[in-house]
């Protein structure tokens, strides 16, 4: 009888733990499985590793076989089987099925592939800033590919109900569940995330959670205060500006930034206007002005 070395065979040393034992067993049987490995000879060596894990995982055989070798059969029944259920080392069929290939056969029938999940989907949702405070439901509309999973199949366009939470940032995804690709042969859709994108808006601009406003101001309301209608995402406020504020200087109204668990603040930034002298009448109201102030800005 040709001598087979078993520890060879699934690559651990003599002196080998039983945990490292079965751990090697493991790899190796997912490796040369019939229904898994392309290699022709793939099956042959699928036994060979079975029967070397039935003897070293066995204290009474792995005892026998250090001390005989070849002959360590004496005494001893051993059918080394195929890969069906009498081909596994005793004890070990529920196991090699929950462990190596968990989720990977269909109960019942351990060679039949279970159908896989379908792709995940990706894209990028633009929304405006009054969605992104506000949040709400919202209708998109995206091209997915059949479940046949053939790519030069016609691309057909699906229709989508979503709802988008109050305070959302850019940059932040949702995730729903089973929207994504069709998976083929009846397995689970694939899930679809949406990455947010907040457009630019014409009059704020986002800080994180923070709200900026440019308000221009009149020369005589920078003057002698004003009390204004500033906008905000949550509708008009007024706004009381002190007499002789000047360009640059930043108002804070508090908690009128965007929503989330510390609410943001808006920032309104002062930016005085002057009318243009284009008009005889309008130069010389400038000209008058100059006569009547005795004003240099530039101190320095």
């Amino acid at each position: 009888m040709k001598y087979q070395d078993y520890y060879q065979i699934l690559g651990v040393p003599r002196e080998a733990s039983s945990a490292d034992i079965k751990k090697s067993y493991r790899k190796l049987a997912r490796q040369y499985h019939p229904d898994v490995s392309k290699d022709a000879a793939a099956e042959e060596k699928f036994k060979e590793v079975n029967e070397a894990y039935d003897v070293l995982k066995d204290a009474e055989k792995r005892q026998a076989y250090d001390r005989f070798g070849t002959d360590w059969k004496h005494g001893h029944e051993f059918n080394p089987g195929g890969y069906a259920s009498a081909g596994f080392p005793s004890g070990d069929f529920s196991d090699f099925f929950e462990s190596i290939f968990s989720g990977g056969f269909q109960q019942g029938s351990p060679f039949r592939q279970a159908p896989q999940k379908g792709a995940d989907h990706h894209l990028k949702l633009d929304i405006t800033l009054e969605e992104a405070y506000r949040g709400g439901s919202k209708t998109i509309q995206f091209s997915q590919i059949p479940a046949s999973g053939n790519q030069l199949a016609s691309a057909k366009m699906k229709k989508l109900k979503i709802s988008i939470p109050r305070g959302v940032t850019s940059g932040q995804k949702i995730r729903l569940a089973r929207q994504g690709q069709p998976a083929a042969n009846g397995g689970e859709a694939g899930d679809l995330y949406l990455e947010m994108n907040i457009l630019p808006h014409r009059y704020f601009r986002l800080d994180n959670q923070d709200v900026n406003l440019r308000l221009p101001v009149t020369p005589w309301e920078a003057a002698r205060g004003a009390t204004l209608k500033v906008p905000t995402l949550d509708g008009n406020v007024e706004l009381k500006i002190k007499a002789g504020v000047q360009s640059g200087q930043k108002m804070r109204l508090k908690g009128k930034g965007m929503p989330g668990s510390k609410k943001g603040d808006q920032f309104v930034e002062i930016l005085i206007h002057t009318p243009p002298a284009d008009s005889a009448k309008a130069e010389k109201f400038y000209s008058d002005m100059q006569k009547q102030f005795d004003f240099n800005p530039r101190s320095f």
